[in-house]
């Protein structure tokens, strides 16, 4: 267990418990978009209540299963920003296109969480209800094209579609953005400017030891060492050149100016 994904589930733990046993709480932290300017608070609060307690045993879930290797790929602080700007996002866009609807629960961050594992590991099979396997950018795009027919009006109300997609939408602002200034996208910034120097450089791919890179990353470095192995370093697309280029020895890398 991951110390972020460990203080989620606690602190909704605790919003439940509160919601039961005092009373007006879940008056004064449930989201109505329409009163967001009389109780700004609950742009946040909200997403530590929940209708039932069905309705927090599947968010928590969901955050128990996805939420640990997600901490583990972006980093604890990293993590805890994807998760508030999601559920704040989940409220913004609620705010927008369902601004008399009382919004509660933590399904827009935990929505964002799943994003953000199917951003990082795509063909990752989830089993829904524990049998039938689902690639994990199918079960986003499927559940977002479920959730925009639902929030249209396709199905009866009572679930948070807009706050689903808007915790989608915050996670993938989020994650470009983190992409954008990260080390990865100095890296391609500078192939662009020098691509032989960068081509030079990624030619040290056998000094790459997978051994030392962290578990979340090691089966993807040996399938991209792999695939080298077996059609050439031509064969690899950007992306994985990019990827490997995180774990050639320091010394080998490009200086970036």
């Amino acid at each position: 267990m991951t110390p972020w994904v460990m203080r989620f589930l606690i602190a909704n733990a605790i919003g439940y418990f509160l919601q039961l046993t005092v009373p007006g709480a879940m008056d004064a932290l449930v989201f109505v978009p329409a009163l967001v300017l009389v109780r700004p608070w609950t742009i946040v609060t909200y997403a530590f209540l929940h209708g039932s307690f069905g309705h927090i045993l599947f968010n928590m879930l969901g955050l128990y299963f996805f939420g640990p290797r997600v901490e583990a790929r972006l980093g604890s602080r990293s993590f805890a920003w994807l998760y508030v700007a999601s559920l704040i996002s989940g409220a913004l866009l609620s705010f927008v296109l369902a601004p008399h609807a009382a919004i509660r629960g933590a399904s827009a961050a935990v929505f964002g969480v799943m994003l953000a594992f199917a951003w990082f590991w795509p063909h990752e099979k989830i089993y829904i209800w524990g049998v039938l396997p689902v690639p994990a950018r199918i079960l986003v795009l499927v559940t977002t094209g479920l959730a925009l027919y639902s929030g249209l009006g396709g199905s009866a109300g009572g679930v948070a579609d807009f706050a689903h997609l808007g915790g989608y939408a915050g996670a993938f602002i989020f994650l470009k953005w983190r992409d954008w200034r990260s080390g990865s996208s100095q890296f391609r910034r500078a192939v662009a400017s020098a691509p032989r120097e960068a081509e030079a450089r990624i030619g040290n791919w056998r000094k790459v030891d997978p051994q030392a890179a962290h578990e979340v990353n090691r089966d993807e470095l040996n399938r991209i060492l792999d695939k080298i192995n077996a059609t050439g370093l031509e064969s690899l697309t950007p992306q994985e050149r990019t990827f490997l280029m995180h774990f050639v020895p320091m010394d080998d890398r490009p200086k970036l100016s």
